[in-house]
């Protein structure tokens, strides 16, 4: 490939040569490596370290910080020594526990959770939410933008309004994406193919299960699966 593809790889699994080895299994294809509680409470900053030094890859540590602004600010800076490119807060912590994270890690794009694509229309309701989904989300957007926020997390069905809302210098990073030869929506609810994220304003879209889930056919499989969805988004 002439370059990678703006494809956020979720490595979600709590064996550190396994993640090691989809990393260098996709090296090349994808932006961008996303390591989540799952990999962070099994290795910590070590294990983020490993993978860091294993590859020529962003670092999106996906932690989700959600607490008071001075246990925030700690957590960041407990991290901060990492240098990931992206850090993820939840929106919901407000304006100001966003800001904490932004001046505990600067060179960072703090990233902000607005509602997460697991959750239904029914489930923002039953959650408290006022507004459904859509309208939630870029409201949490514009409270994080106002703390620092340089990158924003949404479902593909709030990147139009978000973009609109926010401006084009915001990064709009995007999980629940499915290939379209994708039989199953796994724990998502609000999904879209990569492509129309894209096409909508995404700068990035996560995949985990759809890559990672051909290593059980070897490596290459993995590689191979890889580069057909970095292809369909590019071209």
């Amino acid at each position: 490939m002439n370059k990678p593809a703006p494809i956020v790889l979720a490595v979600d699994t709590n064996d550190l040569e396994i993640a090691k080895s989809w990393v260098a299994a996709t090296d090349g294809v994808i932006s961008v490596v996303k390591l989540g509680l799952e990999f962070y409470t099994s290795f910590g900053n070590e294990g983020v370290k490993e993978i860091a030094g294993s590859c020529n890859t962003d670092i999106f540590l996906d932690l989700k910080f959600h607490d008071i602004p001075h246990t925030v600010a700690g957590a960041a800076r407990a991290v901060s020594t990492l240098r990931p490119k992206f850090l993820t807060v939840h929106a919901a912590g407000g304006s100001a526990m966003v800001q904490a994270a932004v001046d505990a890690m600067p060179s960072t794009h703090i990233t902000a959770v607005t509602i997460l694509t697991s959750l239904s229309e029914r489930d923002v309701s039953d959650i408290g939410f006022r507004s459904h989904a859509l309208d939630s989300a870029v409201g949490l957007a514009k409270i994080a933008v106002a703390g620092g926020a340089r990158a924003i997390v949404c479902s593909p069905l709030e990147i139009l309004a978000i973009r609109q809302n926010l401006g084009d210098e915001i990064t709009i990073i995007t999980p629940g994406v499915r290939p379209v030869d994708s039989s199953s929506a796994d724990d998502q609810a609000r999904t879209m193919t990569p492509r129309e994220a894209i096409d909508r304003g995404a700068n990035y879209v996560v995949i985990g299960r759809p890559i990672t889930q051909r290593f059980a056919d070897g490596a290459q499989a993995m590689r191979e699966r890889a580069i057909e969805l970095a292809e369909q988004i590019l071209n």
